[in-house]
């Protein structure tokens, strides 16, 4: 038989048996595989919507705690007015943290408070109208116990979300005088917020009567995982199904039809000859050529190269992709460096110039109010008052020295009203400046670098830029705590401005109280919250402290408790913002004026 004929009848049992194969692997393995898939990916769904599910409860739970850690709900506890109570715990504050009753109940279960909002259709929750908790209440021990608890409830609303936290006094000290309860009604727009989470399609079922294991079942189109939910007292409340399209399965059905496809026509033109040929001379190389840039391209590193060892064409164009990769990370370092440059540049000249326009008329404003000032008869009225007093003889001198006086009081009254319309005027352009300043401020924003810094050295940093004087009058100490620390990696330069604005404020302070010096302590320590390591920095001075009344508007825009003259109240406003939108927050805490102040950092890591 001549060689054809064999070659033939070999590629036509090759591609027989490779028919064969692909017939069996599609059906046994491959389809199956992407049913399995599909399953792995209802029960990932399911597991982030319990997730996302047990989050919500765990910030439900966050704010139990810090509500209970409130000094008013304390005092309210011990002396029952709820007018006082009321005054801070708004109808605004309860819609603000989107729950639907809050309970204040006494350590032997009594409810000594309850409020209900944005109920449906104005009706009436049966857990705020009882007097009490329940006797077989499963949360009667973390209340003896000052212990925080969460779950569900079966109410005759629906099923309701319940976090409770003890009442401490607002530094996390007991005893405790009782638990806080806030619930929210798991409605349907709560549901979809979870799904939303979690990514996933969900959908709320009838709880079943007895607890079951997690179901998965399949459809042709939708595989659906079922999980039943329980309450607080361990019955099941409701069960949630996740429904995910079987999508895998139908591209995976396309893929095998077009290799199918593909296969048949390999076999008609007899590709696989070639390919193998064309593999071990051309495709193999071009396919490690191909992986490198794709590598390049995935990665953005421009300093690994090919160094391939061939003298073909292949071999030619990879030195020439190694020459290209070498003169684009040239291009990008220069182009980089530009850019900085030009960027920096095109920033200070827009607020140069916006400065520029807004200050010129409070320049021309300031010249014209100093010449009228210069030119107003102050001298000369001043004589003639003189005049008068030392006593004259001559009447007509005498009617003429008062006719000047009520004239220069007439003139001199004329510039001062014509100089408190300038300086009204000034004050509008002076508050222009500062909204460019704020609005160039905005503008510029961009993400922060994140460093690696220890934290007695920010602190050192921190007190390089701070004015002479101040840091004269202020001994700042560091306890072990911040040693202990150690390194960690934050926003470096912004938590130094923060620190810089802290430490002026608390030579302030020292120098309110008529001190001459005074003693700025500052412990940190790493804590977790909500499931992220945090920077907690406290600064605490002997100053004059803060009056109670003054504390919740302390870091207000505008609001400050030192001269107008002196200050704007943007420093403090400003440390609020920028721990903010690092995702951290900033409170004080003070016993009173005389009595020295607390700042409280916390800074996500």
């Amino acid at each position: 038989m001549n060689i054809r004929p064999k070659v033939i009848a070999w590629i036509a049992g090759i591609l027989a048996i490779v028919g064969l194969g692909e017939v069996l692997l599609v059906r046994h393995i491959i389809m199956p595989s992407f049913a399995e898939l599909e399953r792995a990916d209802a029960g990932t769904a399911m597991r982030r919507i319990q997730y996302a599910f047990d989050l919500t409860l765990d910030r439900l739970g966050v704010l139990a705690v810090d509500w209970g850690n409130w000094a008013v709900v304390y005092r309210f506890m011990q002396d029952h007015k709820s007018a006082l109570l009321e005054a801070d715990i708004t109808l605004s504050n309860i819609q603000e943290i989107g729950v639907n009753l809050v309970l204040l109940v006494d350590p032997q279960g009594t409810v000594v408070y309850s409020r209900t909002v944005d109920l449906p259709e104005n009706q009436s929750l049966d857990l705020a109208t009882r007097s009490s908790l329940p006797e077989q209440f499963p949360w009667r021990a973390n209340l003896r116990a000052a212990q925080p608890a969460k779950g569900l409830l079966r109410t005759n609303l629906g099923t309701l979300m319940l976090a409770g936290g003890p009442v401490l006094d607002g530094g996390g000290h007991g005893p405790s005088r009782g638990m806080i309860i806030l619930g929210r009604l798991l409605q349907a727009d709560e549901i979809n917020n979870i799904a939303a989470q979690a990514q996933s399609n969900l959908s709320l079922l009838p709880a079943p009567a007895l607890g079951r294991p997690d179901r998965l079942n399949q459809t042709t189109t939708v595989t659906h995982v079922d999980r039943d939910f329980f309450d607080i007292f361990g019955r099941p409340i409701m069960t949630l199904r996740v429904n995910v399209p079987r999508e895998i399965t139908a591209h995976g059905k396309k893929a095998v039809a077009y290799a199918s496809v593909s296969l048949a026509a390999a076999a008609l033109i007899m590709v696989l000859l070639l390919t193998v040929m064309i593999s071990r001379v051309i495709l193999n190389p071009l396919a490690v050529v191909t992986r490198h840039a794709v590598l390049v391209g995935e990665s953005e590193d421009l300093t690994t190269r090919l160094d391939l060892k061939r003298h073909d064409e292949i071999g030619r164009l990879a030195g020439e992709f190694d020459h290209m990769m070498e003169r684009v990370a040239e291009s990008r370092a220069l182009l980089v460096d530009q850019s900085f440059e030009a960027g920096f540049a095109e920033l200070a000249k827009g607020v140069l110039h916006n400065l520029g326009n807004a200050l010129t008329p409070i320049g021309v404003r300031l010249t014209g109010l100093a010449q009228r000032l210069r030119e107003a008869p102050t001298v000369l009225a001043e004589q003639a008052a003189a005049e008068l007093q030392a006593g004259v003889t001559d009447l007509q001198r005498c009617t003429d020295l008062h006719a000047f006086l009520r004239l220069a009081c007439k003139e001199v009254m004329a510039i001062v009203k014509s100089a408190e319309d300038d300086v009204a005027v000034i004050t509008q352009q002076t508050n222009a400046v500062q909204s460019i300043l704020a609005e160039q401020m905005r503008s510029a924003r961009n993400e922060h670098v994140i460093e690696a810094v220890r934290l007695t050295g920010l602190v050192a940093q921190a007190l390089e830029i701070v004015p002479d004087a101040h840091r004269q009058r202020l001994k700042v100490n560091t306890d072990d705590s911040v040693h202990r620390v150690g390194v960690v990696r934050l926003a470096r330069t912004i938590l130094r401005l923060v620190l810089q604005n802290l430490i002026i404020n608390a030579a302030e302070a020292v120098r309110d109280a008529g001190k001459g010096h005074g003693v700025l302590r500052i412990s940190a320590e790493i804590t977790n919250e909500a499931g992220r390591d945090q920077l907690r920095l406290v600064c605490e001075d002997d100053g004059v402290g803060i009056a109670e009344g003054d504390i919740p508007r302390l870091f207000d825009k505008g609001f400050s408790t030192k001269s107008r003259e002196t200050n704007h109240g943007i420093g403090l406003h400003w440390c609020a913002n920028v721990i903010g939108a690092l995702g951290g927050r900033i409170w004080a805490a003070s016993d009173g004026v005389g009595h020295g102040a607390a700042i409280h950092l916390m800074v996500p890591l």
